[in-house]
């Protein structure tokens, strides 16, 4: 009768179990010395000389090899989970997708069991990793506060349910990932110096900013055009610039998006995960989006996101008395003081206050202020001083009587003055002859011309 043979399937570490306990079996090697070489006391290796006596070479492969783990996930849980991202999270991430059920639903599984979970339920569809372009790496600062990288994303934050398009900017610490964001309405100076604000009153001045190239940040000159570095003006930093300086903060450009990654990979999970909890929160304006960032999103991504930096120390420096944010903060330009010490801003005068004029003032170049609420201010040695609006004086409207009385001139062609001169004048003048009895000269009308024939 035909003896069947099983193919007996062994790990490595399997085969060097099995080849020390044949030289056991044969009197190779003692009990002692072969438990000490694989690392197991005598007990357990006397169990697995037991088992390999009575079953041969199958008793050193694992007992539980083909059975069903005991910790494996059960049949409902599973079921239960495939639903209910089936109907809520159809569209989220393995990780996200776990981090929802644990938080709204008590369902606690890892992301690589609900990526398995998703596939299985056609949600998920797994992909190959691609080799991509490798950039130079880049360690990250060792302080928070030493470098901010910053930037701006245009999207459809609410989808269907408000504004078809926000503008989110993001402020993100290099050292540690800490991330400060608002919604704004436009991708402005203004709203730019908004959000500045809020994160110099909330953390400090940093050392650096690290932005893109765009016209807020950096001037567009024309070809050709010779910068002299040492010369602060309007041709030669943008006002956020000139707010930089004024702060003490140093301003890096990047010359492509993956020299600030950081702050582009952060908005490719954004545009994820703060997209799709703004959806489950319900939320529909600018305002509540606001809220919502501020309340519930960032102290999430502190939790989840934000790392320890390599140093303890805080480089982000103090707000000093000298420094007001209000007149750093806003849009500065050059004007001229008039004899009148007023100053043109928007076709408007402002009066400079009495108590603040000085010698020296009119037809001197200074520093006018416009704020973000509105308020005009003149800095004058060294202080700034609020302007006062001057009220226009109506303009009362020129009557027609009173204005001078115009002659009135037809248009060329229509005047009708010479109608019949000729007719009536040459007769006139042959009647006027032989009453006096002149000869009878050929006629000539007035204008001296001969008479008709």
């Amino acid at each position: 009768m035909a003896q069947t043979q099983e193919l007996l399937r062994l790990s490595g570490k399997e085969r060097d179990r099995l080849k020390v306990l044949h030289q056991v079996q044969q009197g190779q090697l003692l009990q002692r010395e072969a438990a000490l070489q694989l690392g197991l006391s005598e007990r357990g290796f006397r169990k697995l000389l037991s088992r390999f006596r009575q079953h041969g070479d199958a008793g050193v492969a694992h007992q539980l090899r083909g059975k069903k783990s005991n910790r494996r996930l059960k049949e409902k849980t599973a079921r239960r989970t495939q639903q209910l991202i089936g109907k809520h999270y159809a569209d989220f991430g393995p990780t996200l997708a776990s981090e929802y059920l644990s938080e709204h639903h008590g369902i606690d599984l890892s992301p690589e069991t609900v990526r398995r979970l998703m596939i299985q339920a056609g949600l998920w569809q797994a992909k190959r990793k691609k080799v991509r372009k490798i950039h130079c790496w880049r360690a990250r600062r060792n302080c928070v506060g030493e470098l901010v990288q910053w930037d701006t994303s245009k999207h459809a934050w609410l989808e269907d349910r408000g504004p078809q398009q926000m503008y989110l900017i993001a402020l993100i610490d290099d050292a540690s990932s800490q991330l400060y964001a608002r919604f704004v309405k436009a991708d402005s100076t203004r709203c730019h110096m908004e959000v500045l604000w809020g994160y110099l009153e909330r953390y400090g001045r940093p050392v650096s900013v690290y932005t893109d190239r765009a016209g807020l940040f950096e001037p567009a000159h024309a070809p050709g055009w010779k910068q002299e570095p040492d010369e602060p003006g309007e041709k030669n930093e943008t006002q956020l610039g000139r707010a930089f300086r004024e702060l003490g903060i140093e301003w890096i450009a990047a010359y492509s998006p993956q020299a600030k990654g950081r702050v582009e990979r952060c908005f490719g999970t954004l545009q994820d995960r703060l997209i799709k909890g703004l959806r489950v929160a319900g939320v529909s304006s600018l305002e509540q989006a606001n809220q919502y960032l501020e309340q519930v999103f960032l102290p999430q991504w502190s939790r989840r996101f934000e790392c320890k930096p390599a140093h303890d120390v805080d480089a982000h420096r103090e707000l000093t008395e000298h420094l007001e944010l209000a007149s750093v903060l806003s849009h500065v330009e050059q004007r001229q003081v008039s004899n009148d010490y007023t100053v043109q801003w928007r076709s408007e005068k402002w009066q400079i206050p009495a108590g603040s004029v000085h010698a020296g003032l009119k037809r001197r170049k200074v520093w006018v202020e416009q704020r973000l609420n509105g308020d005009m201010a003149v800095r004058l040695e060294g202080r700034t001083v609020l302007l006062e609006k001057c009220e226009a004086k109506p303009v009362e409207p020129v009557s027609k009587a009173d204005g001078p009385v115009r002659r009135h001139i037809p248009k060329p062609g229509s005047s009708r003055w010479m109608d019949h001169f000729r007719v009536e004048g040459n007769e006139a003048w042959k009647a006027y002859r032989e009453q006096t009895g002149e000869s009878s000269a050929p006629l000539r009308s007035p204008s001296g011309l001969p008479p008709r024939r």
